[in-house]
């Protein structure tokens, strides 16, 4: 049966009033709600009777029974009602909700024996004495609230909500919450029947679970923070917070293709005189020198150019979309004036001077990809005239390329005669300083210029797409001297050799290593070149997966200057991972270094991947890196690069211990 809204109210109020207050005198017998209060689920009014037997001698009542029909059908008997009772006695006690009503005319408060135990008064249900136990349990920080609540929903004659903590005997804190609804009844009696019911563990665990939430939270932030902080490393020279070399070769290839672009411009920047300066004004010198070019470079094409720091003390600019030839010599000339400027380094006079190398290309037609080749072109022929210049690319350069051809030549004729062969420098430990490894480096002793480092003929190799024959060279003649150096139980932990992506695509590159019978365990391929390894191919992913079931390792080199990311690291896993000298030096002075290198490690740490510090020359290079959690040390520190034939003796003497820790 549904109640018609008006008798609604008395009805609540007589079937509530019934099971806080056994006193029957509340209410006589046959309460007659009058009228067509009621209605059927048809819709249809109906009259509705409600009767209450008393059921002791007492006048009070242990249970009632509400008898409530239809006029017009026949009464449930009284066994009936007293059942549903009972079952509704079970149902409010299980609940442990309580129930209470509060006479606004007379001030009375009425508890039933749940509220007595939510509160924890010693006492039955009956009548507290008016509020008292309620104004005196409620929290001093909740009870103002509270009664404003309540104070609210007498003034406009609706439903009380309240949620309070309570002070019980014990002096424990409770969480309650309260609800109630106004009512008045035809003889003018106002008041408000609610329950409450104990919310602790609720909120607890609310408290709780928000508790974790703003930590994971927290978490996140600081993830993603430092996650972004390493990717932005990734792309950026971390002395200039220009474009590295990565980012520049992205925004280039990009350009390159883009035939709305109508013209493309190179403007390669190389500093003449910045070995004087470290060496007479040290290294501190050195990088305000780099990050004046910075600015001038920035300052000089107000935004209308990409600018990057390739490396060392080179810069280029890429321009789009210029005007004139000589818009670009007004801009070249610009340049070279501003970076002559006399500056001040701790009170010694300084000035810096450039040469400079131009390429150009005007219309779709032309192979913009040949620009980068051509600036540097200009660029070595105009330090050749005497640096501190600006040289167009032109024919008459082209002669400078017809003797890199023969360098080319040369290159080719050094693999066939075995003039290529490695040098090794040493890692140690970062804690023991106990050997850990090495790592092999290509030299060149070239029949006219002598022994030549890999900067010198690598991009020369990468031209000529001869890396790969290069890389198996250097690991033939590695694995020999590996086997040496055992022979004469000169125990090397592992060898790391560099291997680049067109090895790694090699066809025949697993027949070729089950010829040299590779010790497990004891070789790892380093990833020399650019290797995007969010792209890598997927022929390239499972040959790395074939390496480490053959047991050879993988490792990251130049990590932070571009040369890897992060969803490469995740997807690859490599055993170790090599931070960038350039990240290391900087480390004992710069606070923001340091952060930057701890966030590498940790990252490496949480994918269980060991960590080689790049470019250690000082004791307190060894003692931060240490300290930081890096696995192996390895830089002029430790060792230069040296001869195969060369490092037993070397190791023997264990002298890079002495430097490291004097």
């Amino acid at each position: 049966m549904i109640v018609n809204p008006k008798g609604r109210v008395r009805a609540i109020q007589f079937h509530y009033t019934l099971i806080f207050d056994g006193n029957c005198a509340l209410f006589c017998n046959n309460v007659d709600l009058g009228g067509n209060y009621g209605n059927s689920l048809s819709g249809d009014a109906v009259n509705v009777q409600v009767d209450h037997k008393k059921l002791d001698t007492n006048d009070k009542c242990h249970a009632g029974t509400g008898l409530k029909q239809d006029v017009h059908t026949a009464p449930r008997t009284e066994a009936e009602y007293l059942s549903l009772m009972r079952r509704l006695e079970i149902a409010l006690d299980a609940s442990q909700i309580g129930v209470w009503e509060h006479d606004l005319t007379t001030g009375r408060v009425i508890w039933d024996e749940q509220m007595h135990r939510i509160y924890q008064t010693g006492q039955a249900k009956g009548v507290p004495s008016d509020d008292v136990i309620w104004s005196q349990t409620v929290h001093s920080e909740d009870r103002e609230a509270a009664h404003r609540e309540f104070e609210s929903a007498i003034a406009n004659k609706s439903r009380y909500a309240s949620e309070f903590r309570i002070f019980l005997p014990d002096g424990s804190i409770r969480y309650i919450r309260s609800k109630g609804h106004y009512y008045e009844d035809p003889n003018g009696a106002r008041g408000f029947i609610g329950v409450e019911w104990d919310v602790t563990s609720d909120v607890l665990l609310n408290q709780q679970l928000n508790l974790r939430k703003r930590e994971a939270e927290a978490r996140a932030v600081a993830l993603e923070k430092s996650r972004a902080q390493v990717e932005y490393t990734a792309h950026h020279d971390y002395l200039t917070d220009l474009p590295n070399r990565r980012f520049f070769v992205e925004r280039f290839n990009a350009v390159s293709r883009d035939m709305s672009i109508r013209s493309v411009a190179v403007l390669q920047l190389d500093l003449d005189n910045f070995k004087d300066i470290n060496d007479t004004a040290g290294h501190g010198a050195g990088d305000v020198v780099l990050q004046r070019v910075a600015l001038i470079l920035q300052d000089a094409v107000d935004g209308k150019a990409f600018i990057a720091r390739m490396g060392g003390d080179e810069f280029v600019l890429l321009i789009t979309d210029f005007g004139l030839t000589s818009d670009l010599k007004r801009l070249a000339g610009k340049i070279n004036a501003r970076l002559q400027e006399r500056f001040y380094y701790e009170g010694r006079p300084c000035r810096i001077e450039a040469s400079i190398g131009v390429a150009f290309a005007r219309g779709p037609n032309e192979d913009r990809q040949k620009l980068l080749a051509e600036a540097d072109a200009a660029l070595y022929r105009a330090k050749k005239l005497g640096r501190n210049r600006a040289i167009f690319f032109s024919r008459s350069v082209q002669r400078k390329l017809d003797q890199a051809h023969q360098f080319e030549s040369e290159f080719r004729d050094g693999l066939q005669n075995g003039e290529f062969f490695p040098h090794y420098q040493l890692q140690v430990d970062a804690v023991t300083l106990d050997i850990a490894g090495v790592e092999a480096l290509a030299r060149w002793n070239h029949p006219r210029l002598g022994l030549l480092g890999p900067d010198k003929f690598m991009r020369v190799a990468h031209q000529l797409e001869l890396v790969a024959v290069l890389d198996q060279l250097i690991l033939k003649t590695a694995l020999n001297d590996l086997r040496l150096w055992l022979s004469k139980d000169l125990d090397v932990p592992h060898l790391s050799v560099n291997v680049s992506a067109s090895r790694l695509r090699n066809v025949s590159l697993f027949r070729q290593l089950e010829e040299m019978s590779i010790p497990p365990g004891r070789v790892s391929f380093e990833l020399l070149e650019t290797i995007f390894l969010d792209e890598f191919e997927d022929i390239m992913g499972s040959n790395l997966e074939r390496l480490k079931a053959l047991g050879i390792e993988i490792e990251i080199d130049d990590f932070g200057s571009g040369h890897a990311s992060i969803v490469g690291l995740v997807r690859l896993r490599p055993k170790r991972l090599k931070i960038d000298r350039q990240l290391i030096c900087p480390i004992d002075h710069s606070e923001e270094r340091r952060q930057i290198v701890r966030s590498i490690i940790d990252i490496a740490k949480a994918l269980s991947i060991e960590v080689i510090a790049e470019g250690v020359e000082t004791p307190a290079h060894a003692n931060i890196l240490a300290n930081l959690g890096c696995t192996a040390l390895q830089g002029y520190g430790v060792a230069h690069p040296m001869s195969g034939s060369e490092l037993p003796d070397f190791v023997r003497e264990e002298s890079w211990r002495k430097r490291l820790r004097p």
